[in-house]
């Protein structure tokens, strides 16, 4: 196993600096990169996929290509600008309600993507940060740019349930999911329209596709800030859902500074090809943690791995 440390462009969930772990098993390379701030508990979801990966493999693919969005952070309306322009995608979510920004910032942010998108499609994702009542005054004025969905603006699932009897803009789900003790309990109170799912924190590509047939939602297949290794897994899983209507948030290797594989899994013209990855030894060395948080991440999968046992 070896630990990697990558920097980011721009700071992303409080975050800049994006750590984790890959390795090769029989099936191929695999990535376990569960962010720092989750408990060992969590983190067994993740290395159940990251074994999925390593050993088994996926299910076969019923496309060749996945279409994908580009991701803004909380970056000024010009920054925000060009990145939609870079990244050749006709689907941007914008990062909306982060720490220190303002309404007015977010209607900014939302403003010069629509404008540097034109008529493709702009989704927003406020990651649970506001309430019912800040949701429902936010998205009254954000609607105007025309808004795919607005992904997980509360924290709590039956607060997702309550915005989305008071606002026209669909709700998609994501941490009501993949954080919850019962994930299904989005469908039973009818809180979402949408179905967000990331492969490393729910336990594996089929683990996915089991709670994508249980749901009976139109599924998004997201990253969770993975490098290509890791994003090959999301890939996977879109490639294999029987149907995929929206774009998925699968095209985040572009805010990293560097990347483990000399091919990474970059969008050309709004899509990725479906395929797993080899790390570059080259370019793996280059990104090689050093021994202080080597150190930290193995004594991590070492806990891990004796509760996954468990």
């Amino acid at each position: 196993m070896i630990t990697y440390s990558i920097g980011l462009k721009n700071k992303f969930r409080g975050i800049t600096l994006r750590e984790g772990m890959v390795f090769e098993g029989p099936a191929g390379w695999a990535e376990w990169s569960p962010f720092l701030d989750y408990d060992d508990a969590t983190c067994v979801s993740w290395l159940r996929a990251a074994r999925e990966a390593a050993v088994h493999g996926w299910p076969a693919p019923v496309r060749d290509v996945v279409p994908v969005n580009c991701t803004v952070p909380a970056v000024g309306p010009s920054k925000a600008a060009e990145i939609v322009r870079a990244s050749g995608c006709g689907t941007a979510k914008v990062k909306v309600a982060e720490p220190g920004q303002t309404l007015a910032d977010d209607l900014e942010r939302v403003e010069a993507v629509r404008d540097a998108i034109g008529a493709g499609r702009v989704r927003i994702d406020a990651n649970g940060a506001w309430s019912v009542d800040e949701a429902v005054k936010s998205l009254k004025e954000l609607a105007r740019f025309d808004l795919e969905y607005v992904e997980q603006p509360c924290a709590a699932v039956e607060d997702l349930a309550a915005v989305r009897r008071r606002t026209d803009v669909p709700v998609a789900a994501d941490e009501s999911i993949r954080r919850a003790e019962d994930p299904l309990l989005v469908k039973k109170l009818e809180a979402a329209d949408i179905a967000v799912l990331k492969v490393q924190p729910i336990g594996g590509v089929r683990a996915c596709l089991e709670i994508a047939e249980q749901i009976g939602l139109p599924v998004v297949v997201s990253s969770a800030l993975e490098t290509s290794v890791g994003i090959a897994a999301g890939v996977a899983l879109a490639a294999a859902l029987p149907d995929l209507p929206y774009a998925c948030g699968l095209a985040t290797v572009s805010m990293f500074t560097s990347e483990v594989v000399a091919e990474p899994l970059l969008p050309v013209d709004g899509f990725l090809p479906v395929r797993r990855v080899q790390p570059d030894p080259a370019l793996l060395a280059a990104a090689r943690a050093d021994e202080t948080r080597t150190a930290l991440w193995e004594e991590r999968m070492t806990r891990v791995q004796k509760r996954s046992a468990g």
